[in-house]
Parts: C-alpha cells; sequence; structure tokens
C-alpha cells in the first residue's frame, strides 16, 4: 500500500497501524537498539515509485521503519512524503550485488544501495523479525 503520509491524518494512520501495527514503545526501540535505519540511497524502482520518484530533482533517498508486523519505507517527492507499507507476510527482500538489496512487495520493488556495514545489520534485523513472525507450521502444532 503506497500512501501520501505527509499530513496527520487519522484514517491514513489507522490503515498503517491495521497494516503493520502500532510502533514500538520507547522501551521496546531501546532494547531492540533502535527501528529505523540510515537514509539509504535508492538505485531503482518500480514504476508506481518511479513516477512519484522523477518529479523533483533532488536525491532519491528513503528511509525504513521497523513496525511489530511489518515494515515501511519512507521517501520524499517534491513537497510530499510517501510511504511503502509492507506487512511481513509480502515483504521480500534479496540481497543482490555486494552492496544492494531489494524490497518487494507484490509488483512495488525498490533497489537500496548498502555501503555501510550498519545498513547490512539493519537488514539482518529486519529478516530475524520476519523470520519471528511467521506462524508455525503444521510440524511444529
Amino acid at each position: 500500500m503506497l500512501l501520501n503520509v505527509s499530513y496527520n491524518d487519522n484514517a491514513i494512520r489507522e490503515k498503517i497501524d491495521a497494516e503493520v501495527g502500532k510502533p514500538f514503545s520507547l522501551k521496546e526501540r531501546w532494547s531492540m537498539g533502535g527501528v529505523g535505519s540510515s537514509k539509504l540511497f535508492i538505485t531503482q524502482t518500480s514504476l508506481n515509485i518511479h513516477n512519484l520518484l522523477v518529479l523533483d530533482q533532488n536525491l532519491n533517498t528513503c528511509n525504513v521503519e521497523l513496525r511489530p508486523q511489518g515494515i515501511i519505507v519512507r521517501f520524499r517527492s517534491l513537497l510530499e512524503t510517501y510511504g511503502l507499507v509492507i506487512p511481513f507476510y509480502k515483504l521480500k527482500i534479496y540481497k543482490g550485488k555486494a552492496e544492494e538489496y531489494s524490497i518487494y512487495k507484490d509488483e512495488s520493488l525498490i533497489k537500496i544501495l548498502a555501503d555501510t556495514k550498519t545498513i547490512h545489520k539493519f537488514f539482518s534485523k529486519i529478516n530475524n523479525l520476519k523470520a519471528e513472525s511467521r506462524p508455525p507450521s503444521v510440524d511444529e502444532l
């Protein structure tokens, strides 16, 4: 779900909370070592996101926020902030070249340049949370 999150709108906040859960509390953020990424440079996107990013001449950057049941990838275009809300069950992360991650949700794609160890650690944190959130299989019941 790609939403304009520039404004403090209760309807949009409720949609996001229903999809990926409410934000972590301060205590949980502290114990997890943070729930947000640093500035990530976008190298490639799907057409729906690309059409928003080409509206201005700024560098294409984004950041990722962890939520209990998914992530939110936020980026800016013109003076608006957009969020790609991805629940864990629809999230696909692939590590391409040594310094690139691909984030997929259905038809949406964002490729991120990962040039520091902190970015690699953050994406491993996402993968760990995604693995923990999976429902138990039939064998485990």
